[in-house]
């Protein structure tokens, strides 16, 4: 692979005809939080400078402030030259309708993130997790108003389980209503949990499939070594960002990122770029979201986006990550 050339890949999301940058930009636990809003502005505008054309946040990022700094980013720039998904679910507020898949909170919630954001209309909108107290009939016939008022375009859930996507797009079918588009979950080298049953789903459906947390929090990039302490600074010895890490940085684990570490030096690979192209190596994920501190850390990443390996090199990374 030439490390100085790249060209940004741009895949439908699933069967719909939006296309999608196949890396997008994330900002959970980054933009309005630990990142100050210049370099969230650059690091933004650098992406996009990149080819980078899918930025996705939620509401519940640090209570509404990550989508100000995202819609401030991008308000310079054609409107039509990006695709912006947000999130809704999570509590905004105290009250007892400030949270979950309500028709109420949905439509709330969506208002206030087009005020945040600084825009007519949200590209995906997605439900951040299911909502058993809420009918299901009732989220789908919301977020159906909200597209038939051309508030959002698509619609989408992240981290739903096959059987809930399974049962909201045969009840939106019987319905008639617009399908959910796309489904976020959590997909890397070291957790695989949807490859049995929410990949197959979302493929049968013909749901796109944006992946969050391809680099494993930063694991995957080999910045934390077997035996060593985190480094300063890093996600990992960050009190306040790294509460979902404990089991990625186990010692087992630590050793198998190292060993991959000469399998991607081999292609002239960094282990990021590695970790991301074996995401993306799948047809059905249509996109790979990734967080970035700075303007440089995107630099690395989009090469991935074009890395093709033979099957022979797949099976072994497999091995190694199995073992």
């Amino acid at each position: 692979m030439n490390q100085t050339e790249y060209r940004m890949e741009y895949r439908h999301l699933g069967q719909w005809g939006v296309r999608v940058s196949s890396i997008s930009l994330g900002s959970w636990l980054t933009f309005g939080a630990s990142v100050d809003k210049a370099t969230a502005i650059r690091t933004i505008r650098h992406a996009y400078d990149l080819g980078i054309n899918f930025f996705d946040t939620a509401n519940v990022y640090n209570r509404g402030a990550a989508e100000e700094v995202v819609g401030e980013a991008l308000r310079p720039l054609p409107r039509e030259s990006y695709v912006l998904a947000t999130k809704v679910y999570f509590p905004m507020g105290e009250g007892p309708n400030d949270r979950g898949l309500s028709r109420k909170h949905i439509f709330e919630q969506c208002h206030a993130s087009l005020r945040r954001l600084g825009v007519d209309y949200i590209d995906l909108y997605q439900c951040h997790r299911y909502d058993p107290e809420t009918p299901l009939e009732e989220t789908l016939l919301a977020l159906e108003d909200l597209i038939r008022q051309g508030k959002i375009l698509y619609a989408g859930v992240s981290e739903w389980s096959a059987a809930r996507i399974t049962e909201a797009m045969e009840l939106g079918r019987r319905l008639g209503l617009h399908p959910l588009v796309s489904n976020q979950p959590r997909y890397n080298l070291l957790q695989r949990e949807i490859e049995h049953e929410v990949i197959p789903t979302c493929a049968r459906y013909g749901m796109g499939i944006v992946v969050f947390s391809p680099l494993a929090q930063g694991v995957l990039t080999g910045k934390y070594r077997p035996g060593a302490a985190p480094p300063a600074g890093s996600r990992a010895a960050d009190p306040n960002s790294n509460m979902f890490m404990n089991r990625l940085l186990q010692e087992s684990t630590l050793q198998k990122v190292e060993r991959l570490r000469p399998l991607a030096a081999r292609y002239g690979l960094t282990l990021a770029q590695l970790a991301l192209a074996w995401v993306l190596r799948r047809p059905e994920i249509s996109s790979a979201i990734i967080g970035a501190t700075r303007p440089e850390q995107l630099d690395e990443n989009v090469k991935a986006a074009t890395v093709r390996l033979s099957d022979e090199d797949w099976q072994e990374i497999e091995s190694i990550v199995a073992g």
